[in-house]
């Protein structure tokens, strides 16, 4: 299941071989690194850990001693990202190999993970799209509350899970079977036909999916 790190750039519209006119995400997927190779016999998984986006010479102090040893040993510079890709074939990387979004090809389905906008602290008719109260027959400013929250003598307090007000957003976001509509080798950047979760300019994972069908 090998993937990538990137950020999204945003979205624009294309159009197919048919003249339909597709939405997609652009995302510019980094020139990712190999920074450790995990085998089976030594760390009990076969796994790949990419690094993204190297820091810079200001940033560089902030790198704790333990990392800058650690890219140092795979002859890297420090990378500001670094995310693990579980893979079969991690035997055939090496520390320090680059991996592009040649890994990838047009219709292949992939799973991607990103963060959710964070939209602050939200209502009940935002964030759990309540229906409120009606806006006449004597309701008096309680339009967009939730309504009664508590219980009886028991258990006599507020069930753990309610659906109430609080902060919106700014959550961990996996979107599963999305569908590659286009690969651009020399700018190193996916086109994914559909929205993706997060900003412009937000961090972003791409993994093959287990799904080995090509979605219609």
């Amino acid at each position: 299941m090998l993937g990538l790190i990137g950020r999204k750039v945003g979205m624009t519209m294309v159009f197919d071989d048919k003249g339909d006119r597709v939405p997609v995400t652009v995302l510019q997927m980094g020139e990712c690194r190999t920074v450790q190779v995990k085998s089976a016999e030594k760390e009990g998984y076969n796994a790949l850990q990419l690094g993204f986006e190297e820091v810079t010479k200001k940033d560089k102090k902030k790198t704790a001693k333990p990392m800058m040893g650690h890219f140092k040993k795979a002859d890297l510079k420090p990378m500001r990202i670094l995310r693990e890709f579980r893979t079969d074939d991690a035997a055939s990387y090496n520390p320090g190999k680059k991996v592009t979004v040649e890994i990838f090809e047009a219709g292949e389905i992939v799973d991607i993970l990103g963060t959710s906008k964070g939209r602050g602290f939200a209502g009940v008719i935002k964030r759990h799209h309540f229906h409120g109260f009606p806006m006449t027959r004597g309701t008096h400013e309680c339009r967009r509350h939730s309504g009664s929250i508590g219980n009886h003598t028991w258990p006599a307090r507020v069930i753990k899970g309610r659906r109430m007000a609080g902060h919106m957003g700014n959550e961990r976001v996996t979107m599963l079977g999305q569908k590659i509509f286009k690969v651009i080798g020399e700018d190193n950047t996916l086109l994914i036909k559909g929205g993706v979760p997060g900003p412009n300019g937000g961090l972003v994972e791409i993994r093959k999916s287990k799904r080995n069908r090509k979605k219609k």
